[in-house]
């Protein structure tokens, strides 16, 4: 799974098995997920077809889900807890909103890791109780709006890793607190709390306990960790897992099982590679690595 984005939309690619409660949604094999931001006025009879001209621009094919929404892509959050990868846009007004205010809470979830129909189909369920319980720590007496939409995806396997999502599940936890953390912080953001200019990514820390950590280029207090002059703008990897071995390795987790630690790669923070990504967002890595001066 990789995943990109550009001023009104945010694209993630893969080989998935997805869910979609959205536009044309279903159950199926696709290749694209995107989130579109429309004009608060947006009214179109046929919205599927907005989605298909959207990938028809960037040369994407039509397996894919899309979702629309009036909440600008700068309020977008990205969380990653493990090999779950979530991307949640919010606006909520009431349970019944005007139509002319943004107010649909679009969920996206990935997983690196495969699971079964059935599995997918519950962590729908998964998320929508998750985005319940941030809703209501915020003090609003419903559980979501009218439009609201979840897709999920995950990579494709003959032999599906993961069964249940349940939150009693291993996957189902990291789903759940991934969304209650998005929910709210795209609304904090949404609603002017949080001020970002642009979107906002999110990891799960288990260094000095567990707790999210927001990653922001400014002011970072980390910089340089790789070496002076390091390019930061994609510090957040949109490759991650790329379990390329050149660039890193599984390691044992804190938690149990396997981590995909990259530590020591070197390659995004490269000014060179950084600037051909940025111009070139469905680079392959092996096309990256050629870039390298």
């Amino acid at each position: 799974m990789r995943y990109h984005y550009d001023k009104d939309t945010v694209y993630i690619r893969g080989t998935f098995r997805a869910a979609s409660t959205g536009i044309d949604g279903g159950l199926k094999n696709i290749t694209t997920i995107l989130n579109h931001t429309v004009p608060k006025d947006f009214s179109h009879d046929k919205p599927g077809e907005v989605i298909k001209n959207i990938l028809g621009q960037k040369g994407y094919g039509t397996d894919s889900f899309g979702l629309l929404t009036a909440v600008r892509m700068q309020h977008l959050c990205i969380l990653q807890y493990d090999y779950i990868t979530v991307f949640v846009t919010a606006g909520v007004s009431n349970p019944n909103p005007n139509p002319a205010e943004p107010h649909t809470i679009n969920i996206i979830v990935t997983s690196d890791e495969s699971m079964s129909d059935a599995a997918i189909l519950e962590t729908i369920m998964t998320a929508t109780e998750a985005k319940a319980h941030a809703l209501r720590d915020l003090g609003h007496d419903f559980t979501g709006t009218t439009s609201d939409a979840v897709v999920v995806a995950a990579v494709v396997e003959n032999d599906p890793k993961h069964v249940y999502a349940g939150t009693f599940t291993e996957i189902g936890r990291r789903v759940y607190t991934a969304v209650l953390k998005g929910v709210t912080a795209s609304l904090d953001r949404h609603e002017g709390r949080e001020l970002r200019s642009g979107p906002s990514y999110f990891i799960f820390s288990r260094y000095g306990g567990e707790h999210w950590v927001e990653w922001q280029k400014k002011g970072c207090p980390y910089y340089p960790c790789h070496f002076k002059g390091q390019a930061c703008d994609f510090c957040y990897c949109p490759f991650y897992p790329c379990q390329d071995s050149e660039l890193g390795e599984y390691v044992d987790s804190s938690s149990g099982g396997k981590v995909w630690a990259c530590t020591n790669c070197l390659l995004l923070h490269k000014p060179e590679v950084a600037a051909y990504l940025k111009k070139h967002p469905d680079a392959t890595l092996d096309e990256l690595k050629a870039q390298q001066n």
